[in-house]
C-alpha cells in the first residue's frame, strides 16, 4: 500500500506526468502473487486497473487463453482474473489497437465469457485516461480550467462530479471527457 511505501514520498516528488493512474484493490483473493497481483499493471507507456472481480475465474476465462500468446500466458506475474484481463488488453494494444478500443473488445469478450463480470478497466498512456463502466460506479469530475478526475466514487462533496453510465467507454484527457455506449457482447 501506498502508506508503507518507503520510496513513495521520494519518487512522488520528481514524478510528473499529464496522466495519474492510482489503484486500491481488493476483490482479487489472496494469493502467492503478493504484490505482482496488484495494479497497476504496467507496460512501457500504458499502465492498468481493473476495478470489479470476474466470477468463476479462472474456469470462466479459460477458453479465452487460447487468443492469446503461449508467451504472453506464461510471462503472466499473476494468475488472478485482472492480471489475465491485462493480458488480454496488452495484447490488442500490442497489435495496434487504439486504447478504448482495446478495452471495449476486452470487455465484451470477458462479458461475454462471464455475463454477471465487473469490468470497470481504467487504461491511460500518461495523457489519455480511458475506462469502463461495466456492472460497477464510475464517475468523473472535469474542472474548470483543465484537468479531468477519473474515480470508482467521488472522494469531496464537489457538485461537479458526473456518475457514468454502465456500459460505457470514457476517454478524458486534461480538456475533455468524450463518453461512448459499449456495445452488449454477442453470447
Amino acid at each position: 500500500p501506498i502508506w508503507a511505501d518507503l520510496s513513495f514520498t521520494d519518487l512522488a516528488r520528481v514524478v510528473r506526468t499529464q496522466a495519474l493512474l492510482a489503484a486500491v484493490r481488493d476483490a482479487t483473493l489472496s494469493g502467492a502473487d503478493a504484490e505482482a497481483a496488484a495494479a497497476p499493471f504496467a507496460s512501457g507507456a500504458w499502465l492498468f486497473s481493473h476495478n470489479g472481480a470476474v466470477p468463476g475465474w479462472p474456469g470462466a476465462l479459460a477458453p479465452l487463453a487460447a487468443t492469446l500468446p503461449a508467451a504472453d500466458l506464461l510471462s503472466l506475474e499473476a494468475r488472478n482474473d485482472s492480471a489475465f484481463v491485462w493480458a488480454l488488453v496488452l495484447a490488442r494494444l500490442r497489435a495496434g489497437d487504439a486504447m478504448g478500443q482495446a478495452l471495449a473488445d476486452t470487455v465484451a469478450e470477458v462479458a461475454a465469457a462471464a455475463p454477471a463480470a465487473r469490468l470497470n478497466l481504467l487504461l491511460t498512456d500518461g495523457v489519455t485516461v480511458a475506462a469502463t463502466a461495466w456492472g460497477d460506479t464510475l464517475w468523473y469530475l472535469a474542472r474548470p480550467g483543465g484537468g479531468t478526475v477519473v474515480a470508482s466514487e467521488p472522494y469531496d462533496d464537489d457538485p461537479h462530479w458526473q456518475e457514468v453510465p454502465d456500459r460505457t467507454l470514457l476517454a478524458a484527457s486534461r480538456t475533455d471527457v468524450l463518453l461512448t455506449p459499449l456495445k452488449e457482447p454477442l453470447t
